[in-house]
């Protein structure tokens, strides 16, 4: 009978196969975190502080690609000049980037 089935060994079942089974998920893990998260937290972090360091005069971009100067702060608005009598009030939010001073010269 042993000519046509092989003999079944089973696994032990130790306490280091067990860890070593979860190693390959805490390993996707470790390269998820330092690839994907840690990157991202670490810029919404830097927006979040140079959305909280605006002042009037800056020169900024919006998400959407607006350039202009910041001509007032409110609490959760800011109002945007783009053009000379042109403003635009936008959530502070949206606010993609501070540009250097002078990007925005007058016609």
């Amino acid at each position: 009978m042993n000519i046509l089935f092989e003999n079944a060994w089973a696994q032990s079942s130790g306490s280091g196969s067990t860890f070593l089974g979860f190693l390959p998920l805490v390993f996707i893990f470790i390269v998820f975190y330092f690839l994907l998260i840690r990157p991202q937290s670490k810029k919404q972090k830097e927006h979040k502080e140079m959305i909280s360091s605006l002042i009037v005069g800056n020169e900024v971009i919006t998400a959407g690609g607006i350039l202009g100067k910041i001509v007032a702060i409110k609490e959760q608005y800011v109002v945007i000049e783009i053009s000379e009598g042109v403003r635009v009030k936008a959530q502070r939010h949206t606010i993609g980037a501070l540009m250097p001073k002078g990007t925005i010269k007058k016609g």
